[in-house]
């Protein structure tokens, strides 16, 4: 007998697809999803695993919603976080009788919005929620001040396609090995808080103060693109689907997410997956996971130039050895988490409330 998941989701993304793929392939179990439309500034190309039942929410209405998703009749509901009142509709209609897990990627900052969440919580996501599904460290932190107990808390919320770029880490590895390719690579939307403009001001710098062999290689989209900084070694390549991604990871050495505020970043978890040495703001939620200052990457202050410029230098001047060796740390920090893991957690709630 199939236990039957309900995941109401907001943006869909490559990972999540992969944490379902797993769930399905490796338990008895049957996915019914319920999605947002795709997002212009991220146009991916999805491929829903088989087993999985998508269903466009835009084509229902709130009572519908509820109305099909009693119907399905599901041992465990993921809602991926708080912001949609028609999904919150539908957890209500459920009255917590089975698992009901709350995605959050959240930090605690002790805002007074965050106060009044945390005061609210006991007549709000107390009622809602059996679980919260945080995404790591900063995130329980939130979850503990919203009153879930530490046993209701799991880590781990986002995945990378682990295998998929681990396999990229093993193909190119023979070829990294012989030649180090010395280029940075960024991956991510051109929107200020990325803090890309640092990154190209920071490249620009470095290359003026101590000329050298490296390039920046910027993939992605967005509002920014018209403001790009022209230089002869930052190369623009628009936006790139994650099934086009070896072109480039092969060809590129160390990975930079500059972020002044990055709830997680999956992105991280995917290039450590692919051995890459990182270069990570101290805004960025997925380095608490995946770098460890001096061991497989180095961090800097979001929003300061020329830390991260500093932060480059010290990359351009480690030897291919030294490189190669923080790779392979990557790729072992990479491994605390995959879509095994994450199916895993979900299957061993539905297996607690049956005993």
């Amino acid at each position: 007998m199939k236990t039957k998941f309900l995941f109401l989701y907001t943006e869909l993304a490559g990972y999540f697809l992969s944490c379902i793929k797993a769930l399905v392939a490796e338990h008895p179990a049957e996915v019914h999803l319920v999605r947002w439309p795709v997002n212009e500034e991220a146009p991916f190309l999805f491929e829903i695993p088989e087993g999985v039942i998508v269903y466009e929410k835009q084509e229902y209405k709130r009572e519908q919603l509820v109305a099909l998703c009693q119907h399905i009749q599901p041992g465990l509901i993921f809602c991926s976080g708080w912001i949609d009142k028609d999904y919150l509709a539908v957890v209500r209609s459920f009255k917590k009788q089975i698992p009901v897990l709350v995605g959050m990627d959240n930090h605690w900052f002790g805002s007074p919005k965050q106060h009044v969440a945390r005061l609210l919580a006991p007549f709000t996501l107390q009622r809602l929620f059996t679980h919260a599904f945080v995404a790591g460290a900063p995130q329980k932190a939130y979850a503990l001040k919203l009153g879930f107990k530490e046993l209701q808390i799991l880590q781990g919320y986002y995945s990378a396609d682990v295998a998929y770029f681990n396999k990229i880490y093993q193909e190119t590895k023979a070829q990294k090995d012989t030649s180090f390719p010395k280029r940075f690579i960024y991956v991510g939307r051109y929107v200020p808080q990325k803090g890309i403009t640092d990154l190209w001001q920071a490249f620009a710098q470095l290359q003026e103060e101590h000329p050298n062999e490296w390039e920046l290689w910027c993939l992605g989209t967005g509002p920014l693109e018209g403001e790009a900084l022209p230089h002869a070694k930052i190369k623009h390549f628009g936006f790139v689907q994650p099934s086009q991604m070896q072109e480039y990871s092969s060809q590129t050495g160390v990975f930079v997410l500059p972020s002044h505020f990055e709830p997680w970043g999956v992105v991280v978890h995917e290039f450590a997956a692919a051995g890459f040495p990182l270069l990570c703001s101290n805004k960025v939620g997925a380095a608490t996971a995946y770098l460890q200052e001096d061991v497989n990457g180095f961090s800097f202050a979001a929003g300061d130039v020329n830390g991260l410029k500093e932060a480059m230098k010290k990359m351009v001047s480690l030897s291919d050895a030294k490189l190669l060796e923080m790779g392979e740390k990557s790729v072992a920090l990479a491994l605390q988490n995959t879509p095994s893991i994450w199916a895993d957690k979900l299957m061993g709630l539905v297996q607690e409330g049956e005993g």
